[in-house]
């Protein structure tokens, strides 16, 4: 009987191990976490997105995109612990002071363009030229993006699914 029982808890060990290890990969981290969301609402197989880089500064992130000859940047923040875009734009989302307008306090807003404009120094200059091609800069309501529905001023569009 105890062997069984043994063999029961080492089971019930593997299952709890495994279902952790899972949550914690489905999970990701935040850059992983906002790759993800970027991909899920606005890949499509015939205009793949590609999303580089992502910085991130406590609850608040930069993602670069481009998508064909298109690109841009998405300004997303995290509450109840999901990452929500908020602005799309072009290379204001570079400026604390346009990060500033998002209400994002100062401090925070400095280091979020710090760390974006040093992470896109490594990409090459067509890169950034693409991040900087989205005119004007649009906020986008809770779930908007998650329906592809937002388009940015001018001829340059967020991407769509």
């Amino acid at each position: 009987m105890t062997s069984k029982i043994r063999q029961l808890a080492s089971v019930l060990t593997l299952v709890w191990v495994a279902s952790f290890a899972a949550s914690a990969l489905a999970h990701g981290t935040d850059q992983e976490q906002i790759q993800h969301a970027l991909m899920t609402t606005f890949d499509k197989p015939n205009n793949p997105l590609k999303v580089e880089p992502v910085v991130v500064q406590g609850d608040y992130a930069v993602a670069g995109w481009i998508q064909g000859d298109k690109g841009g940047r998405a300004l997303l923040q995290k509450t109840k612990n999901e990452w929500q875009v908020s602005v799309c734009a072009g290379d204001g989302l570079t400026q604390a002071k346009v990060l500033e307008t998002t209400g994002m306090p100062a401090a925070k807003a400095k280091a979020l363009a710090d760390a974006v404009v040093a992470a896109e120094s490594k990409l090459t200059a067509h890169q950034r030229h693409l991040f900087g091609s989205f005119e004007g800069m649009m906020k986008v309501e809770p779930g908007q993006a998650n329906h592809g529905q937002h388009g940015a001023h001018g001829a340059h569009t967020a991407p769509s699914k």
